[in-house]
């Protein structure tokens, strides 16, 4: 269980992270929505819907679109090779579409009915409708891809099918872990590895590969991206316990409520202690009742599940990791050669991603 002493973090320059998530959301958003345009209907209006650009009566609308941290990564990547950040563009809708094909089943998958703070696709539109957008947005992604990110587009295209099946992998091991009484840390890291980390790592690369960087660079940004979804899903997986529902738009103890196997659980389930014995023998319990009798629970129910992961060190041992994949993705690109400008802007993601709350 121990994995070195815990990292200190230094406070994100909030400026800086602010204005690159802002200058990739402002290049990406006119290509994702002339993208979704491609659609017939009512798909393009459920897509509309999903991104927040519409509201349920199909009226205009400026909702959360969402930390827009994937299309970022892509056009800072393309910098990081030397290329203009419109090179990164295709890359960023692409990821970002496969993205949200992603919310879109999870949604339906977890039972989610709010996402950013208002009824998920599946709620308003049904399920269905949230099947077959997932499904579009999926193959759009590759057609963007391939019709637009010139000569180096069918690197990427591979590289973005890659982290795509490994995301599903990792979803489908996620939903599975769900089922059983007991998941190791190892595993659950490799799920998280696949299932955030994986679309992470492409984002990171996907840019400087459009821009023609070699092998060695797009695996170096890859890497780095890896790390930060691993850091990324760390602190969700904080916030899917501890997190403000006014912040994270979820249900108190959402992760809980879906009896969900995230690093903090299994973390505290394989200490040695009194509170992680309790816990293990509550969570036994709870896998064997079903779906109805686990949401009768009580408030007060899961705040002692919650109680007991903490005591027991999953919490801090969370945190913990979530510094040192901090650490690792820096560490990754520490040799690239890129510009100081480029490289404080990866460094500053790369804080925010491990403080926030949302």
């Amino acid at each position: 269980m121990n994995r070195g002493a815990p990292v200190k973090s230094t406070a994100p320059d909030t400026t800086a992270v602010r204005e690159l998530l802002e200058e990739g959301r402002a290049l990406t958003t006119p290509a994702l929505r002339a993208a979704v345009d491609r659609l017939a209907p009512p798909m393009d209006t459920v897509a509309a819907y999903h991104f927040g650009w519409i509201d349920a009566d199909g009226r205009p609308a400026e909702a959360d679109g969402g930390k827009a941290v994937r299309p970022a990564l892509a056009v800072l990547s393309a910098e990081a090779a030397g290329a203009t950040p419109a090179v990164g563009v295709p890359g960023a809708v692409a990821v970002e579409l496969v993205h949200n094909f992603s919310l879109l089943h999870d949604d339906l998958m977890d039972g989610d009915e709010q996402r950013r703070h208002r009824d998920t696709v599946w709620k308003v539109h049904g399920p269905a409708h949230a099947i077959l957008v997932g499904d579009a947005l999926f193959a759009l992604a590759g057609e963007i891809l391939l019709t637009e990110g010139g000569e180096h587009a069918a690197r990427a295209a591979r590289r973005l099918a890659s982290a795509t099946r490994r995301l599903i992998d990792g979803q489908a091991r996620d939903i599975s872990f769900e089922h059983r009484e007991m998941v190791g840390v190892e595993e659950c890291l490799r799920m998280e590895g696949d299932k955030t980390g994986a679309l992470l790592a492409c984002a990171a690369s996907i840019g400087a590969v459009l821009g023609g960087a070699d092998d060695r660079t797009a695996d170096a940004l890859e890497a780095y991206g890896h790390d930060l979804g691993l850091a990324f899903q760390a602190v969700d997986d904080l916030l899917g316990i501890w997190g403000d529902p006014r912040s994270t738009g979820k249900q108190t103890w959402s992760d809980l409520r879906r009896r969900k196997k995230s690093l903090p659980v299994v973390a505290a389930v394989a200490a040695d202690n009194a509170a992680a014995r309790r816990l293990t023998a509550l969570l036994t319990a709870d896998a064997k009742k079903s779906p109805a009798e686990f949401q009768d629970f009580d408030e007060a129910e899961f705040a002692e599940r919650a109680g007991l992961i903490e005591e027991a060190g999953g919490r801090e041992w969370t945190e913990a990791e979530a510094r040192r994949r901090h650490v690792a993705a820096l560490a990754a690109i520490e040799d690239l050669s890129m510009p100081d400008r480029v490289r404080e802007r990866f460094r500053a993601l790369a804080d925010f991603v491990v403080i926030r709350e949302r």
